[in-house]
Formats: structure tokens, sequence, C-alpha cells
């Protein structure tokens, strides 16, 4: 017998239209106009100089290269604030995320209360770390409380954005199996929303403590307490040998505490 079968045609593949790759030769054009014209504004053409091999540059990299552990002590005091300080933050951001959530959730709370949350969200969340931190030295002075409390500012509004969008992606079926009962709204937050949204909470937390360990460094640069304030003695003091040793000992602490809240996480999720 013939056989009669008919292939069919190989489809040619798909073409993008005139306008979508205007659009897209417009978009990375403009891209690169713009990587162009800033060339000279942030001294890209200044970059060899970091290669020239200067005298200042050697000395910098051999002193970097053989840290100077003398005041270890000293390190691990200031290095165990500086973790305590992030610890706090975050502790204390979660008490101002978590009613923010719940009151800028579209599926939770009304609109004329979700727009004015979501606004001082935003203003939480776009004032760095350092200017609030600035802002609490000259209210409460010196020492670790304004890194404390600029860091549970700042993660305050972002874990609270996080947050509510966990709660607007809930599955409505336990909401509402909890509110055919004739339980409260409060009921229905503790028995319905909380059980689905806690591990993804607590998976977001803990990002934030990693995060906010790395910046509680940071913040000690302001006289905001932890290793950041010995860390800049030492730059001042151009004694780059005990930078070296700082750095070590800030990188070997962050990664103790991003391996153990991956621990963590997985025991969560």
């Amino acid at each position: 017998m013939t056989d009669t079968t008919v292939e069919s045609p190989i489809p040619a593949p798909p073409s993008a239209s005139f306008a979508s790759r205007m659009v897209d030769l417009l978009l990375w054009g403009g891209i690169a106009l713009a990587l162009g014209l800033s060339f000279q504004a942030v001294d890209i053409d200044n970059l060899p100089r970091l290669f020239s091999g200067s005298t200042s540059a050697g000395e910098l990299a051999g002193a970097l290269l053989s840290p100077d552990f003398s005041r270890w002590q000293l390190f691990l005091e200031k290095m165990l604030q500086t973790v305590q300080i992030a610890l706090w933050g975050t502790f204390l951001a979660l008490f101002l995320a978590i009613p923010l959530s719940f009151m800028a959730a579209r599926n939770v709370s009304p609109p004329w209360l979700v727009w004015p949350v979501r606004r001082v969200m935003d203003l939480m969340r776009s004032v760095p770390d350092l200017v609030i931190g600035l802002i609490f030295v000259i209210i409460v002075g010196l020492g670790p409380l304004p890194g404390v409390l600029a860091l549970a500012l700042n993660t305050g509004g972002v874990l609270a954005k996080l947050f509510s969008e966990a709660v607007e992606s809930i599955d409505k079926g336990p909401v509402e199996g909890v509110r055919a009962t004739g339980a409260q709204p409060l009921h229905e937050i503790r028995w319905g929303i909380l059980p689905q949204v806690a591990p993804l909470w607590t998976s977001f937390a803990l990002y934030r403590f990693e995060s906010n360990a790395r910046a509680a460094t940071v913040l000690g640069l302001i006289g905001a307490g932890g290793i950041g304030q010995t860390l800049f003695e030492a730059f001042t003091s151009f004694n780059f040998r005990e930078v070296s040793a700082i750095a070590i000992i800030v990188v070997i602490t962050v990664t103790l505490i991003d391996m153990l809240s991956q621990v963590m996480r997985k025991r969560l999720l």
C-alpha cells in the first residue's frame, strides 16, 4: 500500500513585528547612550589608575595581606555588639511590620486605610539607614541605640511590604471557613491567615537579619556602635593591618549567620 500520510510543514520561527523591534532598539540604544554620556561624569576614563601599580596601592595591598589580630578580643567584642544591634533592630522591626502589613493588605483592610499606610511604608524604606542613624545619634547620642532604631525603622518598612504581599496572596478558603463559623475578624487573622504566612514571614525576617548584620557594620561609621566604629578608627589612623583583621572577622561572622539562617529556612519551608 502507498503511504498517503502528508507531513506537516515545519513552522517558521516567530519573528518580532517592526514596532516591537523599534521598541527594543530604542530601549537598548537609550541604555547605550546613557552609558556613553555618563562615561566622564563617573571618571571611567581614570580606571587605568587602578592598575597603575602605584607605591601607595602596593603598600596598601601588603598591609591588607598581613592582618593584625593583636586586639582580637576587642574586635570580637565589637563584632558581637554588631550582631546584637542587628538582632534587636530586626526584632523591633517585626513589631512595626506585622500590624502595618495587615493594614496595607488590600484583601484585609479598606482602601481608605491601605493607601496612607503604604505611603508611610514607602517613607520608611526610602530613607537610607545612615540618614536615620544620624538623626538618632543627634537625638539619643552616640552608641548602639541609634543603630538599633535606624535598622528597626528601615527594616520595618521593608518587611511590612513583603508581609503585606504575602497576606494578599493567601488562599481564601481557610479564611472563609473560619468566617463561616461566625468568628470575629481577629479570629480570621489568627486561624485563617497567620498559619499560611508564618513560614514565609519567618524566611523574610531571617533574610533581613542577614542584611542587617552587614548594615550594622556600616552604621558604626557614624558612631552607632559596633565593629564599624572600630573599623573607621583603624582607617583614619591608616592602620590597614587592623582593617584587614576586622574585615576578616566581619566576613566570617556574616557567613556563619548566612549558614545558620539557611538551615532554619530549610526547616521552616
